[in-house]
């Protein structure tokens, strides 16, 4: 979607939305496109586009507060909507798959909120390639819905450390080895 070394994203360290947004305003436009791509936990808001726009909006981002603006290293300025092309060809490649409709309630990035039938979980896997990941929405709406467990599975531990500053109270586990897997579903 995006040539290498033409996009970016970076990590505002100690910044809500309202003063990233602020910051990716004090930027030239025409340095091209500069979006939230993540609203991780309080304090972490990670931005994406232009590698121009976005490194600006890094330092901007430190006048308006941020304890740290840093790059990421990703290949691509993901969850903006210069991942157009990308959205499309997900598009294409979902067309024709079955989606069935989940047994247990899945809340969709995109909206924050539960979704159950397959044609929006279908439209909502494309947009989550353009749109913002509302992270934060996201686990305190499954809190305030009553979920106090949280279960990560895959390599490291960030996901935990997210649900912990957003759900406080929350139960939470990570599982990043195949044996912890096994031993969990054996408990």
């Amino acid at each position: 979607a995006v040539p290498a070394g033409e996009g970016a994203m970076a990590a505002l360290l100690g910044l809500d939305i309202a003063a990233s947004e602020k910051a990716i305003a004090e930027t030239d436009a025409k340095l091209g496109v500069c979006e939230i791509a993540n609203d991780n936990a309080p304090g972490q808001v990670v931005i994406s586009g232009a590698r121009a726009r976005v490194e600006a909006a890094a330092e901007a981002a430190k006048k308006h507060g941020a304890k740290m603006a840093k790059l990421l290293a990703v290949s691509a300025p993901f969850h903006c909507s210069l991942m157009a092309p990308a959205a499309e060809k997900m598009a294409a490649a979902l067309a024709n798959a079955k989606i069935s409709a989940p047994g247990a309630p899945i809340v969709a990035n995109v909206t924050a909120r539960p979704v159950e039938s397959p044609a929006a979980i279908r439209d909502l896997l494309v947009k989550q390639v353009t749109s913002r990941v509302r992270w934060t929405e996201s686990v305190a709406y499954m809190a305030a819905e009553g979920g106090n467990k949280f279960i990560e599975i895959g390599s490291g531990k960030v996901l935990a450390g997210l649900i912990k500053r957003i759900a406080r109270d929350a139960m939470i586990m990570s599982l990043g080895e195949p044996g912890d897997i096994e031993a969990f579903l054996k408990a």
